[in-house]
């Protein structure tokens, strides 16, 4: 589909049709170096499983999108969850929809839900951040090695136009000391709509204090820990992410 302005950005899009029309639409929201390919044949497999539509774009900077012309600052992904996504989700006539983000865009999902003032049918979160641990922080200095010592910004360039900035932009925030502060528990309370968090035990960039911290102050929370799961467990463990989300979506569809 076309590209789609929001938050004064061409952003790259693309719509998988629903095969139970009625339904509330899917919205990926990739991690923090993501992109629509980046995905791979996951948007198709959670549209085939839950019969959804789904839309899964590129945030700005990323993939196909309008490049980064500026360093990300500590609001990042508060100004994505607060400012772009509403926009987005106007200008495609989406409302209420369910929330599935991996990573970053687990982040951004619960920013979005707490406080954006907009209703949310579900969020769907994988490998979610609410705190800065000092594991994500040693695997991002970790990828900036590899970034500058290996084939990894290669690879990335297969799915973004401007590699560097989509890097740099993401790591060097991460790696930012005034990033140590961030924190997004204060949304969890505020989110009515039901939460899954998915989360690898093997996931080199966060821990299971995320998952508890979500438990503990958001209002209705399923978990599953998944064992041999990274930090990617739609990729890991294919068969029982696409089972939970399958099974949490039936639930909201009641």
């Amino acid at each position: 589909m076309p590209h789609v302005r929001a938050a004064g950005h061409r952003l790259d899009c693309e719509r998988i049709a629903a095969d139970r029309p009625g339904t509330r639409p899917i919205v990926l929201l990739h991690e923090g170096l993501g992109s629509i390919s980046m995905w791979r044949d996951f948007p198709q497999q959670v549209a085939g499983t839950t019969g959804h539509e789904v839309l899964v774009y590129s945030r700005y900077g990323y993939g196909h999108s309008d490049r980064l012309a500026a360093p990300r600052n500590v609001r990042y992904m508060h100004d994505e969850a607060l400012i772009a996504l509403p926009e987005l989700l106007d200008a495609l006539g989406i409302e209420r929809p369910i929330l599935l983000g991996h990573s970053d865009g687990a982040s951004i999902a619960i920013i979005h839900a707490g406080a954006a003032d907009r209703s949310v049918a579900g969020l769907v979160l994988m490998a979610p951040h609410v705190i800065v641990e000092d594991l994500s922080v040693e695997s991002i200095a970790a990828a900036r090695t590899a970034y500058e010592t290996s084939d990894l910004g290669a690879r990335l360039a297969r799915h973004h136009d401007d590699v560097e900035g989509v890097f740099r932009g993401w790591n060097d925030i991460w790696l930012d000391p005034a990033f140590r502060a961030w924190n997004i528990e204060e949304y969890l309370p505020r989110i009515t709509s039901p939460i899954l968090v998915i989360q690898g035990l093997d996931d080199e960039y966060g821990t299971l204090d995320q998952v508890d911290r979500i438990e503990r102050t958001a209002r209705d929370v399923q978990r599953l820990e998944l064992a041999d799961c990274g930090h990617s467990p739609h990729r890991d463990q294919p068969e029982k992410v696409l089972d939970a989300i399958t099974t949490f979506i039936a639930r909201i569809d009641r």
